[in-house]
């Protein structure tokens, strides 16, 4: 078995939801490109009690290393480094070097505040260079200093902010603590396979048709997940177990011929991205429910200024009608969400952009708006190109977000489609 990790990402205002963790799955994908197994998170408030609760716990799963986040700064909530000395069993020790490079780095700080309580700021600088006795130093790259600590398991301490924690791991990876720590760490490969159009049970039916054929799927860790509108399969197996993961992809290719449509774990943006530039072909949009969603998944993409002329946000029947060149009559007989008004949207993307491929997308995200006859989550859409035209009308499930977020999906996806079909 390869080295197994934890992470303990601290702070009260993470684990209330003020600020997103970042932290804690940028590390996730480190470990991963290491071959470690990155077996728990916790999320923990500025409580030394909880604190140490998660190292305990994690020390108990049999970690072989911990990583932990944020609560190194100098004010009386960040209590990580003296936790972890407690939890490692080292004395909690004045590091002097220490304590006189993070004062030079304040020195220069404080320059732009005179009159600033400088006997504060020494309290905070000592409380900074308070560090397990023995432990690897990781030099600050703000004002907080890391460490790496031996123990078992090891303990690698860095800061909070992102802009600091990533490089600090970089130098953490370096010492001999944490290579002694992850000794067993193997290779990890991952395959990435995604569809569209099914439900999800429909991939819990294609596992069981895996293992009732013989490939021995349960060597292998399989995680599928339903995201806009689409199922991703994320596979990760270890070298040995590649003939079982070319077996089991063979059987998602069988009995999914018509909906898969990446093996290599490319998204859709990239596909359609890659599409455009192989015919020197360029796309314009004009969105409605959307509001410029799927100009903005397009120019995401490396390189798309090459191909994507730009889209129009029309929400108002006077925006469609100026903006996209839409004719008040087909408004007013069929209706602002209509098959007939996309239509008119992607030929107005197109001609007003002078682009190739024009897309028109309208519909009612909600919520209310709705009607009997068109509810919430009516959603039409049409993709033009010379020679071809795509139009589809669709009911989509969900609140706002999930409508907008799954009318990008549908969109990108017609748009796939017809440049395949115009060859």
């Amino acid at each position: 078995m390869s080295a197994r990790a934890g992470v303990v990402v601290t702070g009260t205002e993470v684990l209330t939801g003020i600020i997103a963790d970042r932290n804690g799955p940028w590390l996730s994908e480190r470990l991963r490109d290491r071959g470690i197994d990155h077996a728990h998170t916790a999320i923990v408030g500025d409580r030394p009690e909880d604190l140490r609760a998660a190292l305990d716990f994690l020390a108990a799963q049999g970690m072989d290393l911990i990583v932990t986040s944020g609560g190194l700064g100098p004010t009386e909530d960040d209590l990580t480094a003296r936790i972890v000395a407690e939890f490692a069993g080292r004395p909690f020790v004045l590091d002097a070097a220490l304590e006189g490079r993070i004062a030079a780095i304040l020195e220069r700080l404080t320059r732009r505040w005179p009159d600033v309580d400088q006997e504060a700021i020494r309290a905070g600088n000592r409380k900074q260079a308070m560090v397990p006795e023995g432990a690897e130093i990781l030099e600050p790259v703000g004002t907080a200093p890391g460490f790496v600590v031996g123990s078992a398991p090891a303990v690698v301490v860095l800061p909070g902010p992102p802009r600091e924690l990533q490089p600090m791991w970089e130098a953490a990876v370096r010492t001999e603590t944490f290579r002694a720590a992850v000794a067993g760490a193997t290779e990890y490969r991952t395959g990435m396979m995604r569809l569209f159009g099914i439900p999800e049970s429909e991939i819990a039916e294609t596992l069981r048709v895996a293992r009732a054929g013989g490939v021995a799927i349960d060597e292998l860790e399989i995680t599928t997940c339903l995201r806009r509108g689409e199922i991703e399969i994320a596979t990760r197996y270890e070298p040995a177990h590649a003939a079982v993961y070319d077996a089991f992809a063979a059987v998602v290719r069988e009995r999914h011929a018509d909906t898969l449509f990446s093996e290599d774990g490319s998204t859709i943006d990239q596909q359609v991205a890659a599409l455009l530039r192989d015919r020197a072909a360029t796309i314009a949009v004009a969105e409605s429910c959307t509001g410029g969603m799927v100009a903005g998944r397009l120019t995401d993409v490396a390189g798309s200024s090459a191909y994507v002329r730009g889209g129009l946000v029309v929400y108002s029947n006077e925006a469609k009608v100026e903006l996209a060149g839409v004719d008040p009559a087909l408004i007013e007989r069929f209706g602002a969400v209509s098959t007939e008004v996309a239509e008119a949207l992607a030929d107005g993307a197109r001609a007003r952009l002078g682009a190739d491929v024009g897309v028109g997308v309208t519909g009612i995200a909600g919520p209310g708006g709705g009607t009997g006859d068109k509810p919430v989550g009516t959603v039409c859409f049409s993709v033009a190109l010379d020679g071809a035209r795509m139009t589809r009308r669709v009911q989509l499930p969900g609140g706002r977000a999930d409508v907008r977020d799954r009318s990008t999906a549908v969109a990108l996806h017609m748009v796939r489609r017809v440049l395949l079909e115009a060859g």
